[in-house]
């Protein structure tokens, strides 16, 4: 499975002001906090529902991502991972959670801002690969049922699939 994105929910409330993520994120560049090529910092907090704030990396992409008019912290995987899909979702996942945990230890958010971990979003973000079609769905059921059950700790009481055609293939799902 290939250009993985994984969004963890920020729990309400939350700060209004996302754009004390852009010192942090220079900081995570110059401390070389994260694997692999960090490169700069983007900010779209000004952009209504947009990506937010973006640390720019090579392989990926870490943001306060504000899509859907939700809060929550993103990892965009830009380059090809090998391995089976469902160690492609849990790498994914891994690399979202631990920024999750940083960015909720950081000083400009600390006790501001918090993310669920009962419920996620993942999207594929290639609609050629990944058309958002019922065959798709069906393609890719069996490692997002195992993935979600496995970072849910059991089967998800909701999971939830766009099925806007125009839109990339997410799911979202709750526990």
């Amino acid at each position: 499975m290939q250009h993985v994105n994984i969004k963890l929910f920020a729990e309400q409330p939350y700060p209004k002001r996302i754009a004390g993520a852009i010192p942090v994120f220079h900081r995570w560049i110059q401390q070389r906090s994260l694997p692999g090529v960090l490169i700069d910092v983007a900010d779209y907090a000004h952009v209504p529902d947009g990506p937010g704030v973006l640390l720019v990396a090579h392989e990926f992409d870490i943001g306060l991502d504000e899509g859907e008019g939700r809060l929550g912290v993103l990892y965009n995987r830009k380059l090809p991972t090998a391995g089976s899909g469902l160690e492609s979702l849990r790498a994914a996942y891994g690399f979202a959670l631990d920024a999750a945990k940083r960015l909720e230890a950081e000083p400009e958010f600390a006790g501001q801002l918090r993310f669920h971990t009962d419920r996620l979003q993942v999207t594929l973000n290639d609609r050629l690969l990944y058309p958002n079609t019922d065959e798709t769905a069906e393609a890719l059921r069996d490692d997002l049922d195992l993935f979600f059950a496995e970072v849910l700790g059991g089967a998800p009481s909701t999971v939830e699939r766009n099925s806007d055609p125009r839109a990339r293939f997410s799911v979202t799902a709750r526990k």
